[in-house]
């Protein structure tokens, strides 16, 4: 196979499927597909992944990008969950430091009917206890309890006459496009096969009538790829993958969707995450600061998530006027500024892959469990679980892959080092180099090289915003970016945080990509004409009224 994710590596990584004899094949580029596909090669198992579209172009670029136990799952009572998700939380912060970062969070408590009532309040005092003994002292952070002027400074847009007081807990944040990517390339670096838009079309059998690989489609080109075991980890798609398996959908995964604000950090003036739950429903939102200049300020907030039943469109599901005022409605009962949806400068919505398992058939009450299955036909699908978890998740999945290939071999990813871990160092926040060492760890020594030859990539790739030319075009020569979309939404996070700036920006970034990917004129029309298309399908979106959440 072709060095990981050089240039010309998704060619030929193409090329040399078509003639590969493997022992796994997963389906899906997900945060799931990249840690089975990563769990499987370091195992020494012959592997490959391939992902119809972009790598984490669904759920896994869509998440409320934390790292975290799940404090509400342990205020329901499933402390094994929260338990089991504490000890990845470490495990990933050991793993991939340059892309897992600590997290204060603060509960406020407001009084004269606010959002916490202080009766409620110690009963979360007591969850805080349990969620510091579940997993918080492996990081040497306990939760501690703010007087309401402590709680006010980092919050100052709360109303100050009914705030009496905080909470404060620590969990981890990240990226969470850029962590799949990473997995996907630590897999690469261990031997595995990875390609995005490459689409599975249907399975190949044997005289068994056991599937022994897939049909895929390509550039415009149809091939089959040889597996011994093939691996479902389509996410909320993979009931229409184990269709193909068998002619079957078998209905098992329960759609969740959960959408995202962001606004201009000015309005909400947090310098940590702050939890707010949503008054008369069991739900929370976390309210989260990105995008931190050099003075402890930042440039963003993003609000969310919502936790609704779904029945749309899987493909991009719309955040629509209801669930934008829902979110607002929730952020605006604890600060004082009254935000508007015309302070919105961007919006996320993503689709959790629930079980189907609780007999109320809410979301709420869904499994955020994973569950390893075996097909009809053989193929293992896993489903379920969440962010945190994903590497437990795959290491299961590849246990029962070596199951059905009669083989042994021990997990290695409990304290496998990410692309870019080694030698990491924090440099000091709000900096350029903090900025790329966040992205990249020990790779952004690449990107400043590609500045070094040629110092206009050193300039904004979209003004306003921390990201630099050079990092598009090491998106293309390094990272299997190929379209404009790519790069703005998962390579780059510039459109979920500035949707105006980056559309403004647009036509100069189509034009630095199509130098590297010899896109002619018309080329460059058309990239520009689907990203203009998908901006404009959002804002179609969010004046449409559907069922409240």
């Amino acid at each position: 196979m072709a060095s990981p994710f050089s240039a010309g590596t998704r060619e030929a990584t193409l090329t040399a499927l078509e003639s590969a004899d493997l022992d796994v094949l997963v389906v899906g580029g997900g945060i799931t597909g990249v840690g089975v596909a990563l769990d499987a090669a370091s195992r020494g198992l012959r592997t490959a992944l391939v992902e119809g579209d972009d790598f984490a172009s669904g759920t896994s670029s869509k998440s409320s990008k934390l790292v975290h136990g799940g404090l509400r799952y342990l205020q329901q009572g499933d402390v094994r969950l929260v338990y089991e998700a504490l000890h990845e939380r470490q495990r990933l912060r050991r793993n991939a430091p340059h892309l897992v970062k600590l997290l204060p969070f603060m509960i406020p408590i407001l009084t004269k009917d606010g959002v916490i009532p202080k009766r409620v309040a110690r009963a979360l005092g007591s969850a805080m206890w349990m969620y510091d003994l579940t997993g918080g002292f492996r990081i040497g952070r306990l939760h501690k309890r703010l007087k309401a002027d402590a709680a006010f400074r980092h919050l100052p847009t709360m109303p100050r006459d009914r705030l009496s007081g905080a909470y404060l807990y620590y969990d981890a944040t990240t990226d969470d496009a850029r962590l799949v990517l990473t997995i996907a390339r630590t897999a690469a670096e261990h031997g595995a096969a990875v390609a995005n838009r490459c689409r599975v079309v249907g399975f190949t059998k044997g005289a068994d009538g056991q599937v022994d690989g897939a049909t895929v489609e390509a550039d415009g080109r149809r091939f089959d790829i040889s597996a011994r075991v093939v691996v479902n980890a389509a996410g909320v798609w993979a009931d229409d993958v184990r269709a193909l398996e068998d002619g079957v959908h078998p209905d098992s995964i329960r759609p969740a969707k959960g959408i995202h604000l962001t606004v201009p950090w000015e309005k909400v003036r947090n310098d940590i995450a702050v939890v707010i739950p949503v008054r008369g429903d069991k739900r929370s939102l976390f309210v989260v600061p990105w995008g931190r200049n050099a003075d402890g300020t930042f440039q963003h907030t993003y609000i969310g998530t919502t936790d609704t039943d779904y029945e749309g469109r899987l493909d991009d599901p719309p955040c629509t006027a209801d669930d934008i005022a829902y979110v607002l409605g929730a952020l605006n009962a604890a600060v004082t500024t009254d935000v508007t949806a015309d302070d919105v400068t961007g919006v996320w919505a993503g689709l959790r892959p629930l079980v189907k398992s609780a007999g109320s058939g809410r979301t709420a009450d869904l499994s955020r469990r994973h569950r390893v299955s075996i097909g009809p036909a053989g193929v293992i699908g896993i489903a379920g679980g969440k962010l945190t978890t994903y590497r437990e998740m795959a290491e299961d999945t590849v246990d029962e892959v070596l199951g059905r290939l009669g083989r042994k071999a021990r997990c290695r990813t409990k304290k496998l080092r990410l692309f870019g871990a080694a030698g990491h160092t924090d440099p000091p926040e709000g900096s350029t180099a903090a900025h790329l060492a966040g992205r990249f760890g020990t790779a952004s020594r690449a990107v400043v090289t590609l500045i070094d030859a040629d110092p206009s990539l050193g300039q904004p790739l979209i003004p306003g915003l921390p990201y630099l030319r050079a990092e598009a075009v090491y998106a293309v020569r390094s990272e299997m970016a190929t379209t404009l979309d790519d790069v703005l939404l998962r390579r780059t996070r510039a459109h979920l945080f500035d949707r105006p700036a980056t559309l403004a920006a647009a036509p100069a970034v189509a034009e630095l990509l199509g130098g590297e990917l010899g896109w002619d004129a018309d080329e460059i029309a058309r990239q520009l004409a689907t990203y203009e298309e998908l901006v404009a399908a959002e804002q179609a979106d969010a004046t449409v009224s559907a069922a409240a959440p």
